[in-house]
């Protein structure tokens, strides 16, 4: 090898880039044994919160930002945002995933939080229909549930340019998101559905 090091106290890293100057050509070579083409290959689907008779929709287990292969795609926040959920005191909230930050954002007392440990909602036959006031349709994806033990489901709404993700929490006729370091809630909203 051209360049080689080894760090004595490594991170956890997801993603790198790698960028040739303007105008020069070649190719770049990646030697590292300990790279693993395919990460999520030993993952084992959870799904105990999903209503599926088809079996088309799991829950992925992920970290560092990783986004499984048929992520369902849920937002946008100058980049794409992906249906989420972590625990987080007691409950499980669905949220959104940033993969840049490496983390799934859920909406809990008045504040936004980042949870490195979290599952990707995966699947095909979803749509988002438009809702209001804790309306819920019978096909709705349950996302989780409250540390009461409230059914939790997914959720999106429109704020300050940006689709985010969040959760449906019919008890309070609203959609909260996180957004910001907040929990805001919205009580017009889409919610996914299975088809």
């Amino acid at each position: 090898p051209f360049l080689t090091w080894t760090d004595p106290t490594p991170i956890n890293v997801g993603f790198f880039g790698i960028c040739t100057g303007h105008g020069s050509s070649g190719e770049w070579v990646i030697d590292d044994e300990n790279y693993d083409i395919d990460p999520l290959r030993n993952i084992v689907l959870d799904t105990p919160d999903v209503p599926s008779a088809s079996g088309e929709v799991a829950w992925v287990p992920s970290q560092a930002g990783v986004i499984p292969p048929n992520a369902v795609l849920g937002g946008f926040d100058n980049e794409n945002l992906y249906v989420g959920r972590a625990q987080h005191e007691g409950a499980v909230i669905p949220g959104k995933v940033i993969s840049s930050h490496g983390v799934c954002y859920v909406a809990w007392g008045g504040a936004e939080h980042g949870k490195q440990d979290y599952e990707v909602l995966t699947g095909s036959n979803l749509q988002w229909i438009p809702t209001v006031e804790g309306q819920v349709p019978p096909t709705a994806v349950v996302g989780g549930t409250s540390e009461t033990g409230e059914t939790l489901f997914i959720g999106r709404a429109q704020h300050e340019g940006t689709t985010t993700i969040g959760k449906i929490q019919p008890s309070h006729s609203v959609c909260y998101i996180p957004y910001g370091g907040q929990e805001l809630g919205f009580p017009e909203y889409d919610v996914l559905v299975q088809q």
